[in-house]
């Protein structure tokens, strides 16, 4: 498999307060990669020096064997990213944001039928401020993909889908992915995670906890579901009035 993003030696602190330590992680073509862990666990500053949004102090980031902060342009035109909160303006209307996106790129794909594939139809008239919460999401995701990258980063991609939208979103990547399509995902939802994601890293103050798959991350710790496995390595799982962790009195 060949390798889309490698970080070896990742570091990052603000103020002398380390936030990602030592972090390595290496996704391959095609994968879809999960990196995980509680609010404050370095996530977001991970993924910022992934991109070369945030220099780090130490450590090296190729992604498609670019360097991002030093052939950040060319990147641009073969990486997506689609953040949680989008930072465009509320009164623009859906297409003019479309149009003046694919305007970024040398052969962006057709925007409208990205439309027809998240279930946007009908919308494109629309300003951004009168989408819902879950349509916003599916635009950001449908912007992330009009540059027909071959690696995607989403960030939280279903926060305020239904429980159809979200499944609806799920088997859309899955057909990107065997498309051969590479995405490096981050999430809250555990039952995402266990329906897309190859392999995970779970972080915990800015520190590797887990790496693998989430059958192995199960088999590696103490607990009979991912969801328990993950609270148990990101140290979210909260302990019960005798000491002991609430589910399967985990110490």
């Amino acid at each position: 498999m060949d390798e889309v993003i490698r970080a070896k030696g990742l570091s990052k602190s603000y103020g002398g307060r380390p936030v990602v330590r030592d972090l390595g992680l290496c996704v391959g073509a095609g994968e879809v990669f999960g990196l995980l862990g509680a609010n404050g666990a370095g996530k977001t500053t991970s993924v910022e020096c992934l991109l070369g949004v945030r220099k780090p102090d130490a450590g090296t980031v190729r992604i498609l064997g670019m360097d991002p902060q030093r052939e950040r342009r060319r990147l641009f035109q073969r990486v997506g990213v689609q953040f949680q909160e989008g930072s465009h303006q509320a009164e623009i209307r859906v297409d003019e944001l479309c149009r003046e996106t694919a305007c970024l790129y040398g052969g962006p794909a057709d925007w409208r039928a990205l439309f027809a594939r998240f279930g946007l139809e009908g919308r494109e008239r629309a300003q951004v401020k009168q989408l819902s919460g879950g349509q916003r999401q599916r635009l950001f995701i449908v912007l992330a993909l009009t540059g027909r990258p071959q690696v995607v980063f989403l960030d939280e991609l279903t926060t305020g889908l239904d429980v159809k939208a979200r499944r609806d979103v799920w088997r859309t990547l899955e057909e990107l992915k065997h498309d051969g399509l590479t995405i490096f995902l981050t999430s809250h939802f555990m039952d995402e995670v266990e329906a897309l994601c190859d392999r995970v890293l779970i972080l915990r103050d800015g520190r590797e906890a887990f790496s693998g798959t989430v059958g192995q991350a199960v088999d590696a710790s103490p607990c009979s579901t991912f969801e328990d496995a993950y609270l148990w390595f990101s140290g979210e799982e909260p302990e019960g009035p005798d000491g002991d962790e609430e589910k399967g009195n985990v110490r």
